[in-house]
């Protein structure tokens, strides 16, 4: 099919997360402020400089057959579970083509993992070391991989058009999503299932992550220790689960009597070039994201009455984002109701850009911006609307919301949904 640029709308969600097993209590958790951190237990974190971390409120071992669950990664587990949830909202009943409501070549999956199955190989070279060569799984390989989800995911709904795992750090789940825009907008799929996961709550990355001064220590009040904007914010707290949307050409979703969230506009993406691990002080990067957003979609910042920030409480992240806001949308941004999820969910990594464009989704249809937790001494810097304390009621008529996902490496993804 050659190049249309069609519409793209969102038809289904699905998520489990520190708040939720699914989307519907996600969201509940989001709007009533709940934080999903907690303190970590087992002999293996005792010694660790950070103790806390924000697990899925729900395990998949739970959800998932065991014999399925012991073949999966984690991080796939996550997505796996999500994936179903959001074919079934979307109106499926059955893997493409076989109940007629589209063909196999016309769907794609794109799942995304920061990390991937790191899970999965650590545990399995501590199987080496103490029980040797002969106990460690076969199903080692596909469970690390990191384009485990997403194949796993595409096996499930028999995706052919295209299964693809976009790898950003932080934005990779975005970057998932906004790849899926693409697929449809450009005639290689009328429907994609798209979103990010992720599943690294192991000593290992902690200690990493703790040694780099990126996480915060708040061992003693986990649930306050994820605090956006906050003068006294000290780093992100690690979080685990997946978000996930099916995006489908507004034509086919039309054609079928589905139910449609909202518009899914497109995305905006630039690179800081500027450190591997240190956001751009300026906010040079991420403003160019933005208005590369703007120019790409035709998007007005007068549009713009929400935005699900990236904000995962580090000193020089979160005023960067700001700074780089203001640049672009210049005094609109007085009108834009921001919203710091993580202050809950914490920081999902890969998984972050896909969680939150399931809560940046729901904000537009319930007209609702969920609030920022822990913000009790707003830093001076934060020249910007901060929904805090309390859920924001978002006006009536046509609006549109940004997600924002910036990762280390310096890649910025942006994306846009506006209502229908």
């Amino acid at each position: 099919m050659s190049s249309t640029n069609r519409t793209v709308v969102v038809t289904g969600i699905g998520a489990t997360t520190p708040l939720g097993g699914d989307s519907a209590s996600t969201w509940e958790g989001l709007i009533a402020g709940r934080s999903g951190v907690k303190p970590l237990e087992g002999e293996r974190f005792e010694e660790l400089p950070v103790r806390i971390a924000a697990p899925a409120a729900v395990d998949p071992g739970e959800v998932l057959p065991r014999p399925q669950a012991r073949k999966l990664d984690r991080s796939a587990q996550f997505a796996l579970i999500a994936a179903r949830e959001a074919w079934a909202d979307a109106g499926f009943t059955a893997p493409a083509g076989e109940d007629g409501t589209v063909l196999p070549d016309r769907l794609g999956a794109v799942i995304a993992s920061g990390i991937g199955g790191v899970t999965t190989l650590l545990d399995q070279y501590d199987v080496l070391k103490e029980k040797g060569v002969r106990r460690v799984s076969p199903h080692t390989v596909p469970m690390l991989m990191p384009n485990g989800p997403s194949a796993n995911v595409g096996l499930e709904v028999n995706a052919q058009a295209g299964v693809h795992t976009p790898v950003s750090a932080c934005a990779s789940g975005a970057e998932a999503i906004g790849y899926a825009i693409e697929m449809i907008r450009s005639g290689r799929a009328d429907v994609v299932v798209a979103g990010g996961t992720e599943a690294a709550i192991h000593p290992l990355p902690i200690a990493a992550f703790a040694n780099m001064m990126a996480m915060s220590k708040n061992n003693d009040e986990p649930g306050r220790a994820s605090r956006p904007y906050d003068k006294a914010r000290d780093g992100f707290v690690l979080g685990e689960g997946a978000g996930v949307v099916v995006l489908e050409s507004a034509e086919h979703a039309a054609a079928r009597g589905a139910r449609v969230y909202c518009e899914a506009l497109g995305q905006g993406l630039s690179a800081d070039s500027h450190h591997i691990a240190q956001p751009e002080p300026t906010g040079r990067g991420v403003a160019a994201a933005v208005q590369n957003l703007l120019d790409n979609t035709g998007l007005k910042p007068s549009e713009v009455v929400h935005l699900n920030a990236h904000a995962t409480s580090t000193p020089q992240g979160d005023i960067a984002e700001i700074k780089a806001l203001r640049k672009v949308l210049g005094d609109d941004l007085d009108h834009v109701a921001i919203s710091a999820t993580k202050s809950m969910t914490g920081h999902l990594l890969g998984g972050a850009g896909g969680v939150e464009t399931v809560a940046t989704v729901l904000a537009l249809h319930h007209r609702q911006a969920p609030p920022t937790v822990n913000v009790d001494d707003m830093d001076d810097e934060i020249e910007a609307d901060i929904v805090r304390g309390e859920p924001r009621a978002l006006p009536e008529g046509t609006i549109a919301a940004i997600n924002n996902s910036f990762g280390f490496g310096g890649h910025n993804v942006v994306l846009a949904f506006r209502t229908v």
